[in-house]
Protein backbone atom coordinates (compact mmCIF):
# COMPACT_ATOMS: atom_id res chain seq x y z
CA UNK A 1 0.00 0.00 0.00
CA UNK A 2 1.35 3.43 -0.97
CA UNK A 3 2.48 5.67 1.89
CA UNK A 4 1.01 8.99 0.72
CA UNK A 5 2.24 10.83 3.80
CA UNK A 6 5.81 9.90 2.97
CA UNK A 7 5.38 10.72 -0.71
CA UNK A 8 4.13 14.20 0.17
CA UNK A 9 6.78 14.85 2.82
CA UNK A 10 9.21 17.45 1.38
CA UNK A 11 11.85 16.29 3.86
CA UNK A 12 11.34 12.59 3.23
CA UNK A 13 14.78 12.09 1.72
CA UNK A 14 15.78 8.71 0.32
CA UNK A 15 12.80 6.75 1.75
CA UNK A 16 10.47 9.21 -0.01
CA UNK A 17 12.16 8.69 -3.37
CA UNK A 18 12.02 4.91 -2.99
CA UNK A 19 8.33 5.07 -2.11
CA UNK A 20 7.62 7.28 -5.13
CA UNK A 21 9.37 4.76 -7.35
CA UNK A 22 7.35 1.90 -5.92
CA UNK A 23 4.16 3.87 -6.56
CA UNK A 24 5.13 4.64 -10.13
CA UNK A 25 5.76 0.94 -10.81
CA UNK A 26 2.56 -0.31 -9.17
CA UNK A 27 0.96 -2.47 -11.88
CA UNK A 28 -2.57 -1.32 -10.96
CA UNK A 29 -2.27 2.31 -9.87
CA UNK A 30 1.13 3.34 -11.22
CA UNK A 31 2.18 5.24 -14.32
CA UNK A 32 1.66 3.13 -17.47
CA UNK A 33 4.95 4.33 -18.97
CA UNK A 34 6.98 3.49 -15.88
CA UNK A 35 5.28 0.11 -15.52
CA UNK A 36 6.10 -0.75 -19.14
CA UNK A 37 9.84 -0.19 -18.77
CA UNK A 38 12.57 -2.78 -18.26
CA UNK A 39 16.34 -2.70 -17.72
CA UNK A 40 17.13 -2.42 -21.42
CA UNK A 41 14.69 0.40 -22.09
CA UNK A 42 15.91 2.46 -19.13
CA UNK A 43 19.65 1.94 -19.74
CA UNK A 44 19.92 4.68 -22.42
CA UNK A 45 18.40 7.20 -20.01
CA UNK A 46 20.93 6.18 -17.36
CA UNK A 47 23.78 6.90 -19.77
CA UNK A 48 22.21 10.19 -20.82
CA UNK A 49 21.84 11.35 -17.23
CA UNK A 50 25.51 10.56 -16.55
CA UNK A 51 26.52 12.86 -19.39
CA UNK A 52 24.23 15.60 -18.12
CA UNK A 53 25.94 15.42 -14.73
CA UNK A 54 29.32 15.81 -16.46
CA UNK A 55 27.96 18.71 -18.52
CA UNK A 56 26.74 20.60 -15.44
CA UNK A 57 30.13 20.14 -13.79
CA UNK A 58 31.97 21.31 -16.89
CA UNK A 59 29.85 24.48 -16.97
CA UNK A 60 30.16 24.96 -13.18
CA UNK A 61 26.37 25.15 -12.93
CA UNK A 62 26.03 23.96 -9.35
CA UNK A 63 22.28 24.42 -9.01
CA UNK A 64 21.84 22.37 -12.18
CA UNK A 65 24.25 19.77 -10.83
CA UNK A 66 22.00 19.17 -7.82
CA UNK A 67 19.12 18.39 -10.16
CA UNK A 68 21.22 16.29 -12.52
CA UNK A 69 22.60 14.23 -9.64
CA UNK A 70 19.01 13.66 -8.57
CA UNK A 71 18.12 12.49 -12.07
CA UNK A 72 21.06 10.09 -12.02
CA UNK A 73 20.12 8.83 -8.56
CA UNK A 74 16.60 8.20 -9.82
CA UNK A 75 18.03 5.96 -12.52
CA UNK A 76 19.66 3.79 -9.84
CA UNK A 77 16.40 3.73 -7.91
CA UNK A 78 14.49 2.73 -11.07
CA UNK A 79 16.83 -0.17 -11.83
CA UNK A 80 16.81 -1.30 -8.19
CA UNK A 81 13.00 -1.26 -8.07
CA UNK A 82 12.76 -3.42 -11.19
CA UNK A 83 15.32 -5.81 -9.70
CA UNK A 84 13.35 -5.96 -6.45
CA UNK A 85 10.19 -6.86 -8.36
CA UNK A 86 12.06 -9.82 -9.87
CA UNK A 87 13.45 -10.89 -6.52
CA UNK A 88 17.03 -10.14 -7.60
CA UNK A 89 18.05 -7.42 -5.14
CA UNK A 90 16.77 -4.10 -3.78
CA UNK A 91 18.16 -0.61 -3.26
CA UNK A 92 19.57 -1.45 0.18
CA UNK A 93 21.50 -4.31 -1.42
CA UNK A 94 22.93 -1.86 -3.95
CA UNK A 95 23.98 0.57 -1.22
CA UNK A 96 25.42 -2.18 0.97
CA UNK A 97 27.35 -3.69 -1.95
CA UNK A 98 28.93 -0.31 -2.67
CA UNK A 99 29.72 0.23 1.02
CA UNK A 100 31.38 -3.18 1.25
CA UNK A 101 33.38 -2.44 -1.89
CA UNK A 102 34.60 0.94 -0.63
CA UNK A 103 35.64 -0.48 2.73
CA UNK A 104 37.47 -3.39 1.07
CA UNK A 105 39.23 -1.13 -1.43
CA UNK A 106 40.40 1.38 1.20
CA UNK A 107 42.31 -0.67 3.78
CA UNK A 108 44.46 2.42 4.39
CA UNK A 109 41.33 4.23 5.65
CA UNK A 110 39.12 1.50 7.13
CA UNK A 111 41.70 -1.20 7.84
CA UNK A 112 45.10 -1.56 9.46
CA UNK A 113 47.19 -0.24 6.57
CA UNK A 114 48.91 3.11 6.80
CA UNK A 115 47.42 5.94 4.75
CA UNK A 116 50.85 7.52 4.39
CA UNK A 117 50.94 6.71 0.66
CA UNK A 118 51.13 8.77 -2.47
CA UNK A 119 48.04 9.02 -4.68
CA UNK A 120 49.96 7.04 -7.29
CA UNK A 121 50.63 4.18 -4.88
CA UNK A 122 47.03 4.18 -3.74
CA UNK A 123 45.92 3.91 -7.37
CA UNK A 124 48.20 0.90 -7.86
CA UNK A 125 46.84 -0.71 -4.71
CA UNK A 126 43.28 -0.04 -5.91
CA UNK A 127 43.98 -1.82 -9.21
CA UNK A 128 45.55 -4.77 -7.36
CA UNK A 129 42.45 -5.14 -5.19
CA UNK A 130 40.16 -4.89 -8.23
CA UNK A 131 42.20 -7.58 -10.00
CA UNK A 132 41.72 -9.89 -6.99
CA UNK A 133 37.99 -9.17 -7.07
CA UNK A 134 37.82 -10.14 -10.74
CA UNK A 135 39.51 -13.44 -9.96
CA UNK A 136 36.88 -14.04 -7.32
CA UNK A 137 34.21 -13.51 -9.99
CA UNK A 138 35.93 -16.02 -12.29
CA UNK A 139 37.06 -13.26 -14.66
CA UNK A 140 40.33 -14.83 -15.73
CA UNK A 141 41.28 -12.76 -18.77
CA UNK A 142 43.14 -9.48 -18.40
CA UNK A 143 40.42 -7.59 -20.26
CA UNK A 144 37.45 -9.34 -18.65
CA UNK A 145 34.94 -6.99 -17.09
CA UNK A 146 35.70 -3.87 -19.15
CA UNK A 147 32.12 -2.93 -19.99
CA UNK A 148 31.26 -3.01 -23.68
CA UNK A 149 28.70 -0.24 -23.23
CA UNK A 150 31.23 2.38 -22.11
CA UNK A 151 31.86 5.39 -24.37
CA UNK A 152 34.43 4.24 -26.93
CA UNK A 153 37.20 6.62 -25.83
CA UNK A 154 36.80 5.65 -22.19
CA UNK A 155 36.68 1.93 -22.98
CA UNK A 156 39.83 2.25 -25.12
CA UNK A 157 41.68 3.77 -22.18
CA UNK A 158 40.46 1.10 -19.77
CA UNK A 159 41.49 -1.69 -22.16
CA UNK A 160 44.92 -0.14 -22.55
CA UNK A 161 45.38 0.28 -18.78
CA UNK A 162 44.49 -3.37 -18.25
CA UNK A 163 46.97 -4.50 -20.89
CA UNK A 164 49.64 -2.18 -19.47
CA UNK A 165 49.33 -3.85 -16.05
CA UNK A 166 50.64 -7.10 -17.53
CA UNK A 167 53.44 -5.36 -19.46
CA UNK A 168 51.75 -4.87 -22.84
CA UNK A 169 52.54 -1.18 -23.26
CA UNK A 170 55.04 1.14 -24.89
CA UNK A 171 57.72 2.36 -22.49
CA UNK A 172 57.39 6.05 -23.44
CA UNK A 173 55.45 8.54 -25.53
CA UNK A 174 58.13 8.38 -28.25
CA UNK A 175 56.98 4.92 -29.35
CA UNK A 176 53.33 6.02 -29.22
CA UNK A 177 54.07 9.02 -31.42
CA UNK A 178 55.87 6.76 -33.90
CA UNK A 179 52.81 4.52 -33.96
CA UNK A 180 50.55 7.51 -34.62
CA UNK A 181 52.65 8.44 -37.65
CA UNK A 182 52.47 4.83 -38.84
CA UNK A 183 48.69 4.61 -38.38
CA UNK A 184 48.16 7.98 -40.09
CA UNK A 185 50.15 6.73 -43.08
CA UNK A 186 48.06 3.56 -43.22
CA UNK A 187 44.90 5.65 -43.13
CA UNK A 188 46.06 7.78 -46.05
CA UNK A 189 46.98 4.64 -47.98
CA UNK A 190 43.61 3.08 -47.22
CA UNK A 191 41.81 6.19 -48.43
CA UNK A 192 43.44 5.83 -51.84
CA UNK A 193 43.29 2.06 -52.30
CA UNK A 194 40.86 0.31 -49.95
CA UNK A 195 37.13 0.03 -49.28
CA UNK A 196 35.17 2.38 -47.00
CA UNK A 197 35.01 -0.35 -44.35
CA UNK A 198 38.80 -0.70 -44.41
CA UNK A 199 39.23 3.08 -44.23
CA UNK A 200 36.97 3.09 -41.16
CA UNK A 201 39.07 0.35 -39.58
CA UNK A 202 42.28 2.31 -40.09
CA UNK A 203 40.62 5.44 -38.73
CA UNK A 204 39.63 3.47 -35.61
CA UNK A 205 43.21 2.27 -35.20
CA UNK A 206 44.43 5.86 -35.30
CA UNK A 207 41.87 6.95 -32.69
CA UNK A 208 42.87 4.04 -30.47
CA UNK A 209 46.54 5.07 -30.55
CA UNK A 210 45.58 8.70 -29.88
CA UNK A 211 43.82 7.54 -26.72
CA UNK A 212 47.00 5.69 -25.78
CA UNK A 213 49.02 8.86 -26.23
CA UNK A 214 46.58 10.68 -23.97
CA UNK A 215 46.97 7.96 -21.36
CA UNK A 216 50.78 8.27 -21.46
CA UNK A 217 50.46 12.05 -21.11
CA UNK A 218 48.01 11.75 -18.21
CA UNK A 219 45.18 13.17 -20.31
CA UNK A 220 41.59 11.91 -20.25
CA UNK A 221 40.71 11.63 -23.94
CA UNK A 222 36.98 11.96 -23.29
CA UNK A 223 37.54 15.13 -21.25
CA UNK A 224 39.93 16.57 -23.83
CA UNK A 225 37.49 15.96 -26.67
CA UNK A 226 34.62 17.47 -24.69
CA UNK A 227 36.76 20.56 -24.15
CA UNK A 228 37.58 20.69 -27.86
CA UNK A 229 33.87 20.40 -28.68
CA UNK A 230 33.11 23.27 -26.30
CA UNK A 231 35.87 25.39 -27.84
CA UNK A 232 34.63 24.73 -31.35
CA UNK A 233 31.08 25.62 -30.32
CA UNK A 234 32.24 28.82 -28.61
CA UNK A 235 34.29 29.99 -31.59
CA UNK A 236 31.71 29.08 -34.21
CA UNK A 237 29.06 30.96 -32.27
CA UNK A 238 31.44 33.94 -32.30
CA UNK A 239 31.58 33.65 -36.10
CA UNK A 240 27.78 33.66 -36.26
CA UNK A 241 27.56 36.74 -34.05
CA UNK A 242 30.15 38.60 -36.13
CA UNK A 243 28.30 37.74 -39.33
CA UNK A 244 24.94 38.73 -37.82
CA UNK A 245 26.43 42.11 -36.93
CA UNK A 246 26.88 42.80 -40.65
CA UNK A 247 23.55 41.29 -41.60
CA UNK A 248 24.79 37.93 -42.84
CA UNK A 249 24.36 34.25 -42.01
CA UNK A 250 26.99 31.50 -42.40
CA UNK A 251 25.18 30.35 -45.54
CA UNK A 252 25.70 33.82 -47.02
CA UNK A 253 29.39 33.84 -46.13
CA UNK A 254 32.31 31.81 -47.46
CA UNK A 255 35.11 29.74 -45.97
CA UNK A 256 37.73 32.48 -46.27
CA UNK A 257 35.59 35.01 -44.41
CA UNK A 258 34.55 32.55 -41.72
CA UNK A 259 38.13 31.36 -41.30
CA UNK A 260 39.25 34.95 -40.72
CA UNK A 261 36.52 35.41 -38.12
CA UNK A 262 37.59 32.13 -36.50
CA UNK A 263 41.16 33.43 -36.20
CA UNK A 264 39.82 36.66 -34.70
CA UNK A 265 37.81 34.73 -32.11
CA UNK A 266 40.86 32.61 -31.31
CA UNK A 267 43.05 35.71 -30.88
CA UNK A 268 40.43 37.35 -28.63
CA UNK A 269 40.32 34.25 -26.40
CA UNK A 270 44.08 34.27 -26.07
CA UNK A 271 44.05 37.97 -25.25
CA UNK A 272 41.54 37.41 -22.44
CA UNK A 273 43.31 34.35 -21.02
Amino acid sequence: MTDTNLINNPKGGMPRLLEIMRALRDPETGCPWDVAQDFASIAPYTIEESYEVADAIERAEWDELRGELGDLLFQSVFHAQMASERGLFDFDDVANTMSDKMVARHPHVFGDQSNAKSAEQQTKDWETIKAAERLGRAQKGTLDGVAVGLPALLRAKKLQKRAARVGFDWPSTDEVLDKIVEEAGELLEAREELSQAEVEEEFGDLLFVMVNLGRHLGIESETALRAANAKFTRRFESIERALAAIGKTPEQSNLAEMDALWDAAKAEEKRKS
